[in-house]
């Protein structure tokens, strides 16, 4: 009986030293749920296989990336999931939308989650890599505030049958050079039915605008103190509208009437059918707009977007999304959400996004990784929307506004081009209307925002 006992305790003794040791490698893995504006295999996709690459290589974690069809549907579904508390862990928001995500409370900034570490679980998380166009746009208030993923910039894109047919080597690099060029394209017998076009997007207005270094609002774009007025009707701004509806009027600028949203897929059309010689558009798409030019039997080359030749250029703006970090999450769960934005975002996965889709490598590593490979000189399209944000001058207006109804300023702006170009208004008198038009609407978002 003795010897029985004896037996029975040393297996009790195993069984507890087993279920000390079982629930550290039994345990569920702590999930990491992301929630991204992307529902295409080429982002979706390759963020949904990242995402199942990084949960082979720690178990501890289990990250899911749904995805939402635009930035808008993100943004109320954020909202209804705070209500609700039920947030993610990481949410991807526009880079214009960076002053209502502050202002929102959701979110940490990435640098105060790190606490001073430069890596996490044996991760490195290096701020400095990213390049500093980049990094300028995503640094409020001294600290980097959300994890830069998709960024691109405005670039464009050049036919070279019709250029090489007008006698010209190289695509326009300023506003007299498109001029000139349209002069000479225009005059050919196979001329295209336009020079030139673009999305009636906001985005290209702030692009043009930062281009000359003019400030988009007041307090240094944002930047030194919250906004409260816009800064866009001066010189600056009324050259963008007057050169708009120049080449409108001479009959080299191609409008379709689109605005928004709406514009960008009448700029694929037209490009793609080689209605237009060239294109601004967004570098995000160089691979679909180099290939649109293979598959249709002519040359594409990317160029840096025209600029104002009487006032310099002095940079362009930086587009796309980043990734936020949601506050108030347990720790467990925020050091693996940060495990996952600094692996996400490694050296090799920003060069292999960048292929995957045109998207800038982020990281100036990864820029160095994708060159000795031979990755740009195969690709030279490629490298133009880097270089363009490389070597633009950072200053307030080029690392961006932050005015939080940026959006709605945005679809105002595409209003007045589109009264200019269609109506016989002034230049003068439309800027007018809509810099009251923008200044009611940062004064209504800082009356519920302050």
């Amino acid at each position: 009986m003795k010897g029985r006992f004896s037996l029975l305790m040393v297996v009790l003794a195993l069984m507890l030293a087993l279920t000390a040791v079982v629930p550290a490698f039994a345990q569920d893995p702590i999930e990491i749920p992301v929630w991204i504006a992307f529902t295409d295999d080429s982002r979706l996709g390759w963020a949904q296989d990242k995402a199942a690459e990084f949960n082979a290589a720690f178990p501890q974690y289990n990250v899911t990336i749904t995805g939402y069809p635009n930035y808008e549907e993100i943004f109320t579904s954020t909202a209804l999931a705070a209500e609700q508390g039920s947030l993610p862990a990481i949410v991807q928001w526009n880079e214009v939308s960076t002053q209502i995500a502050r202002d929102s409370g959701y979110y940490k900034a990435i640098e105060e989650a790190l606490g001073g570490r430069t890596e996490v679980n044996g991760v490195p998380f290096n701020l400095d890599d990213i390049v500093a166009s980049v990094a300028a746009y995503y640094t409020l208030d001294g600290q980097f505030s959300s994890m830069p993923w998709n960024a691109s910039s405005s670039i464009m894109f050049s036919n070279m049958t019709y250029l090489d047919a007008a006698g010209l080597d190289t695509p326009p690099a300023t506003w007299a050079d498109m001029d000139a060029a349209c002069a000479a394209i225009m005059a050919l017998d196979n001329a295209p039915q336009y020079c030139w076009t673009w999305p009636n997007h906001g985005w290209f207005f702030e692009q043009w605008l930062a281009q000359q270094d003019g400030l988009y609002a007041n307090n240094g774009n944002g930047r030194d103190d919250r906004a409260t007025e816009v800064e866009f009707g001066g010189d600056a701004g009324l050259a963008i509208f007057n050169f708009l509806e120049d080449q409108y009027n001479k009959g080299y600028l191609y409008y379709s009437g689109a605005r928004d949203g709406d514009s960008w897929a009448t700029v694929d059309q037209a490009f793609g059918a080689q209605e237009v010689a060239m294109a601004i558009y967004s570098s995000s798409d160089t691979t679909y707009y180099t290939n649109m030019g293979v598959d249709n039997g002519f040359e594409v080359v990317a160029s840096f977007m025209p600029y104002n030749q009487e006032v310099g250029w002095t940079g362009n703006l930086i587009g796309g999304a980043s990734l936020w970090l949601v506050n108030g999450l347990p720790v467990e769960e925020e050091d693996g959400a940060l495990t996952f934005l600094a692996w996400f975002t490694n050296t090799e996965n920003a060069a292999d996004w960048h292929k995957r889709t045109g998207y800038i490598p982020l990281r100036n590593s990864s820029v160095e990784l994708l060159t000795s490979e031979g990755w740009f000189e195969e690709n030279p399209n490629q490298t133009v929307a880097f270089d363009q944000l490389n070597t633009s001058t950072v200053t307030p207006a080029t690392a961006g506004a932050l005015v939080g109804p940026i959006n709605a300023i945005r679809g105002q702006i595409t209003a007045a081009i589109d009264t200019l170009l269609l109506s016989d208004t002034a230049s003068a008198d439309v800027m007018a209307g809509l810099v009251a038009e923008a200044n009611a609407q940062i004064e209504e978002y800082n009356l519920l925002n302050q």
